[in-house]
């Protein structure tokens, strides 16, 4: 587990007690105390009210229940109140110009996916740019991406899969959770990669679409794991491949996409923590550690991994430069779909 910002280690008190530039400076340092009190304390207090985190999903959603499995944890460690709101609509977005517009004083924090801040810029016209205007902190999360059918589907597996589409043009369709979620991508992903004729058909929120999906108004989705887990555990659903680059721990037996010929699915959802730019070096500093903190406290984890996510081990400037490329990267995808929002 990446652990917070290293440090230099102190040079001991005695050793530089008289150095002429560190003996000036900590008498400068003391008058500045003694000048703004209340600067100093406000710093070292930190945080010293409640913390707003916001959401841009609905409630009882993967989102919202993994901001409060965080707010509940951040509680109980930093002794304020960590409040979750829900800020839902134009592709998880809103929340995320809230945030930006906030006062950068890390009290006003988003829990966002990679639809919101590398997918939904390159379809939407935002009033905020979310590579500039908002500072990422730490990955949260990652979650794959399964590709379930229902159970009147009779093949068990991509190979017996993708020949009965080819064999029925135009009789598949597969559901997302809207146009241009991961999950609508990954579809695409999939249709160019086997050469397949599907539909594309996006509801409002993956959960709406389980009950077409069970009962075979749509034949295939590709899901987050955290999304379609309980279905699968009940029998209601079939997992034939799983995006990620290797096997699932939560999934051991389910194939990867790249074992199934099709590389190019590579698509996962995951979720970040974030501040307004601008917010002090010291409190992005301290909700790190936070966060490290909570990725690593047992029953955390273990309630993380049950919504059938990894937890990462990313620093925050790793975290940083993900988000340049997961934008750079959707944005060429967004382009060469011709992917448009509603």
């Amino acid at each position: 587990m990446t652990t917070g910002p290293t440090h230099e280690m102190a040079v001991p008190a005695r050793a530089r007690q008289y150095n002429t530039i560190s003996g000036w400076a900590s008498v400068l340092s003391l008058c500045m105390a003694c000048l703004f009190p209340g600067n100093v304390l406000a710093q070292d207090a930190y945080p010293s009210k409640p913390i707003r985190l916001l959401v841009g999903a609905s409630a009882g959603g993967g989102s919202d229940l993994l901001a409060r499995i965080l707010a509940e944890r951040w509680s109980q460690s930093v002794g304020q109140p960590v409040i979750v709101e829900n800020r839902p609509g134009a592709a998880n977005t809103l929340a995320g110009a809230a945030v930006a517009k906030a006062p950068a004083d890390g009290y006003t924090l988003l829990l966002a996916t990679n639809t919101g801040q590398s997918i939904a810029p390159a379809m939407i016209k935002l009033p905020f740019d979310p590579n500039k205007d908002l500072q990422p902190i730490g990955m949260v999360i990652e979650v794959p991406q399964l590709l379930i059918v229902g159970p009147k589907e009779k093949a068990r597996g991509m190979a017996e899969l993708i020949s009965e589409i080819k064999a029925r043009p135009q009789a598949f369709n597969y559901a997302s959770s809207g146009v241009g979620s991961t999950q609508h991508l990954a579809g695409a992903v999939l249709a160019i990669a086997a050469d397949l004729k599907m539909s594309h058909v996006p509801y409002k929120g993956s959960s709406a679409a389980y009950p077409d999906l069970i009962s075979g108004q749509v034949q295939l989705m590709i899901d987050t794991s955290s999304s379609a887990i309980a279905h699968i555990r009940t029998g209601k659903l079939r997992a034939l491949a799983i995006t990620t680059p290797t096997r699932s721990q939560q999934f051991p037996d389910v194939p990867t996409m790249r074992e199934a010929g099709y590389p190019e699915v590579d698509i996962t959802t995951w979720y970040g923590l974030y501040a307004p730019t601008g917010t002090p070096k010291p409190i992005l500093d301290s909700l790190y550690r936070e966060l490290q903190k909570a990725l690593g406290d047992p029953a955390t984890r273990e309630r993380l991994r049950s919504m059938g996510g990894e937890i990462p081990s990313l620093s925050r400037q790793q975290f940083v430069e993900l988000n340049r490329a997961e934008a750079d990267r959707y944005g060429k995808l967004v382009r060469a779909l011709g992917v448009k929002a509603d």
